[in-house]
């Protein structure tokens, strides 16, 4: 009969979707009945490990929505299935490398079970607005084909008393019972300092009930959580995460990819890269993705097919001086400052940011 260790991996693969691991289990009990002489067993065994396998989905469509948010989750917890991957979102290699090897260790857990570790599951993505980490959140998603779970923080903050500490427990519940990944989108709501000024008693109560779940937690679903605002983030909250990646305005490489992956289809030899990188400093990688459509519009619209370098700055520029931001880019560390600081005035939030940089 099987070992008490294949039917607990056995119940757990099904338990937790994992079809692939579900089947080969199945298969490898078949084999050992068989070597037994029970064949009969065996056969049973196969052909209900048959029935129970789906066929492989199309590369571009989205899994069944079984794990929709139902009832009172619906109002604050939305569902998504992404296609994003990682290759999709432009990030500097040491980021990449990170979230890549989540992938594995996700896909590898019970090899890290069996020696006593753990997958990391709790992650925290840090930095300005529109420098990929939302992006990242859906591209694990798509890696790992779970879904994306995106935290309705409008629907879960509310007035009274005790009830959004009530709905962050059915959020927990869902995330200990419906794996996927959990992304709370700009977390600083939930998880400002609690020396904060403007601290009041609700507000400690939500973030010391949001640090309890977080400590109960123990799977199988991947909890992402952002802030453009790390500098208030209560250091409790910080501990709790497994890691804590820094996202930062994008560089001279990451500018070209960004502008050469967006003007695929245009005929883009005779630009002058280097100087289309001087004006982009200050800019987030939404924002140069953003100037590379304008330009791509433009000449469109004017009958030409080629990406001229004059034009690419022209759009770069004007995008510039939507965000305020003077010169020409050259120095990237005051413009990053200047967009930071305006970012923090837009949020309604002052005081100069600082980096986290946190590995275990």
């Amino acid at each position: 009969m099987a070992s008490a260790q294949q039917l607990i991996g056995l119940v757990k693969s099904h338990a937790e979707g994992d079809e692939e691991r579900f089947f080969d289990l199945a298969m490898q009990l078949a084999a050992a009945e068989d070597q037994k002489g029970h064949t009969r067993l065996a056969e049973q065994l196969r052909q209900w490990a048959d029935v129970s396998r789906t066929p492989p989905r199309p590369a571009m469509a989205k899994p069944t929505p079984l794990a929709a948010p139902r009832g009172d989750l619906a109002g604050f917890l939305d569902a998504s299935y992404p296609s994003t991957r990682l290759k999709d979102v432009i990030l500097p290699f040491h980021l990449e490398d990170e979230l890549t090897h989540i992938v594995t260790e996700t896909r590898m857990r019970e090899r890290l079970e069996e020696k006593g570790l753990r997958p990391r599951r709790r992650l925290l993505f840090a930095g300005p607005p529109g420098t990929g980490k939302t992006l990242s959140a859906a591209a694990l998603a798509g890696e790992l084909q779970f879904p994306l779970f995106t935290v309705l923080l409008h629907g879960l903050i509310t007035k009274f008393m005790g009830e959004t500490a009530q709905k962050l427990r059915k959020i927990f519940d869902a995330v200990r019972t419906v794996r996927g990944v959990y992304l709370f989108d700009e977390i600083d709501a939930l998880a400002a300092s609690r020396g904060s000024v403007n601290d009041i008693g609700e507000a400690r109560r939500i973030l010391n009930s949001f640090l309890q779940f977080l400590d109960e937690d123990t799977g199988p679903s991947i909890i992402v959580a952002t802030t453009n605002l790390p500098e208030i983030l209560d250091r409790a909250v910080l501990r709790r995460f497994d890691l804590v990646l820094p996202y930062e305005m994008p560089k001279g490489p990451a500018i070209e990819k960004a502008l050469r992956r967006r003007l695929i289809g245009f005929e883009a030899k005779s630009v002058d890269w280097a100087e289309v990188a001087l004006h982009a400093g200050g800019l987030s990688t939404a924002d140069i993705v953003a100037a590379a459509e304008d330009a791509a519009r433009r000449t469109v619209l004017a009958h030409q097919d080629r990406i001229e370098t004059i034009a690419l700055i022209a759009s770069l520029d004007r995008r510039r001086s939507l965000h305020g931001i003077g010169g020409t880019g050259g120095d990237a560390e005051g413009s990053q400052t200047l967009h930071s600081a305006r970012s923090r005035n837009d949020a309604g939030f002052q005081g100069q940011g600082r980096r986290i940089v946190k590995k275990t």
